[in-house]
């Protein structure tokens, strides 16, 4: 039913017969999922045409307070703030006076409440004038319709947020499908090489990622990554990041230094400079027994021989962190038989116990120089053991993860 409509009834019947029509009307634009604007026009035209109310202001609480609909009344309202001033008044009230200049601009406020829970305040204006005389008659009827007016879009808001929730959780489940697809099902375990990997998430998608990508019988790829932040949009880019490194290195065949200029770009693009990922890679020769690796920020890993220990520090900030790399250096260790390369997330070392002391890099190589002649996967089941021990009753915080690698 248009405005012009609206006129004509209005013209025809008797302001009860009204009352029913409009509110029969705002009924059937709710039942047939008319936006908020149709909405909010219509409860306008009722207040304005046929109760001939000039000025009033609805407020509605969403995020915050905030004014959907305000009719003669210019510009910003300044001192009324609705938490502090207008929550104490739980039913239709006529403002006397008030210390707020704005709030004397009004004759009435009228709540819409919800199991006791305010939804919004509607300010009306103008009540004493001789053509809204009647309007002190009508606050009831100016109440429910202000309260089908609000609930409607209230349930309207939390149909969006149910909407958006559910492509969310289709999209983490693609994410997790995706990283679990990413991840190393078939790590190698033979005489020449021994890697294994354990890691526990803390949600649906992992914001942590490590791999192992074989290039030939001689020739290997290892990588960790922990993403900045926590929440849906970190793992999500870590999920993107998982497939991008498996990408460019399979079918570009990138060298290290140009692969990590290639992500540093990607994921700067993708974040929008809000996030970051640090991360960890090597490629190991197995002829030459070079390892050769690039550290972006990551916790550095461990390189243990017998007593000796040494840590995997050189490369470059964390990716995405600037547009561009200010350095970038790539490092190159030789590696003696039967060596032990640890990588880990932050998980791990900064996983705190009962008097918030950190569990720290220290613990982590005695623990490996300890159990060293144990199989990857029995060193990596103790060490989440020994994280279980630290943590006592305290639940972990973030995600875990552990790859090691052992070359004879």
């Amino acid at each position: 039913m248009g405005i012009e409509e609206y006129k004509r009834i209005r013209e025809a019947i008797d302001p009860n017969e009204f009352k029913l029509n409009s509110l029969l009307e705002i009924t059937k634009s709710i039942n047939y999922n008319k936006p908020v604007e149709e909405l909010l026009e219509i409860y306008n035209f009722i207040l304005k045409e046929q109760l001939h109310l000039r000025k009033f202001v609805l407020y509605n609480l969403q995020d915050d307070w905030k004014i959907i609909s305000k009719v003669g009344v210019k510009g910003k309202i300044k001192d009324i703030n609705i938490e502090k001033d207008i929550l104490k008044f739980k039913s239709i009230t006529v403002i006397e006076s008030s210390h707020k200049t704005s709030l004397n601009n009004f004759d009435v406020i009228i709540p819409v409440l919800h199991k006791d829970k305010p939804l919004a305040y509607l300010f009306l204006a103008g009540l004493k004038n001789e053509n809204s005389k009647t309007a002190y008659d009508n606050l009831n009827f100016i109440q429910t319709l202000t309260n089908i007016i609000v609930v409607a879009i209230e349930n309207k808001r939390l149909a969006n947020e149910s909407i958006k929730q559910e492509r969310v959780k289709q999209e983490l489940e693609v994410a997790s499908e995706m990283q679990r697809l990413l991840f190393p099902s078939d790590l190698p375990s033979n005489n020449k090489i021994d890697i294994s990997a354990k890691y526990l998430s803390h949600h649906k998608v992992s914001g942590d990622y490590y791999d192992y990508i074989r290039i030939n019988k001689d020739e290997f790829i290892v990588c960790i990554a922990d993403v900045s932040g926590k929440g849906i949009s970190a793992a999500m880019l870590m999920a993107n990041f998982q497939a991008t490194v498996r990408t460019l290195y399979n079918y570009q065949r990138l060298s290290l230094e140009s692969l990590i200029l290639e992500l540093n770009k990607q994921v700067y693009t993708s974040a929008k400079g809000e996030k970051f990922i640090t991360f960890f890679i090597a490629e190991y020769n197995a002829k030459s027994r070079k390892l050769k690796y690039i550290n972006a920020g990551h916790n550095w890993p461990i390189l243990i021989h017998g007593n000796e220990t040494n840590f995997l520090n050189k490369g470059c900030i964390g990716l995405g962190m600037l547009q561009e790399l200010p350095f970038l250096d790539s490092a190159e260790v030789e590696i003696k038989k039967n060596t032990t390369l640890i990588l880990y997330t932050d998980g791990v070392v900064e996983l705190e116990n009962s008097v918030e002391e950190q569990f720290e890099t220290d613990r982590l190589t005695k623990i490996v120089k300890s159990f060293s002649p144990l199989s990857m996967e029995d060193l990596n089941e103790i060490v989440f053991s020994k994280l279980d021990d630290w943590r006592g009753a305290k639940n972990y915080v973030d995600d875990t993860a552990i790859l090691s690698c052992r070359i004879f």
